[in-house]
């Protein structure tokens, strides 16, 4: 059962995780995000996975900002979501061997 707080599950947001689960490799990754996406929102995305990734292997917040440019506050919003989210930082983590 979705929680009707939660706005962002919808059958518009099933169909495009649908269309990322068909992406069979990088380049075509790349290659959706990139039509889909901004240069940037793509870029904030994946300092937000960089520090999802520092933050599990013990990294401190200064050295994170350091290497990603997240602010302080994003990336203990990123911490946040790794500790106490949906889990989804801990699967993937876990799936591409950069967990604890």
């Amino acid at each position: 059962m979705v929680d009707k707080k939660e706005k962002w599950i919808n059958e518009d947001s099933d169909n495009l995780f649908r269309a990322v689960l068909a992406l069979r490799n990088t380049e075509e990754a790349r290659r959706f995000f990139r039509d889909l996406l901004t240069e940037n929102e793509i870029l904030e995305f994946a300092r937000r996975w960089k520090a999802a990734r520092l933050l599990a292997s013990g990294v401190p917040y200064r050295e994170i900002g350091r290497q990603t440019w997240l602010s302080p506050r994003t990336i203990a919003r990123v911490h946040k979501w790794l500790e106490h989210g949906k889990g989804g930082y801990r699967l993937i983590l876990e799936r591409t061997g950069k967990g604890r």
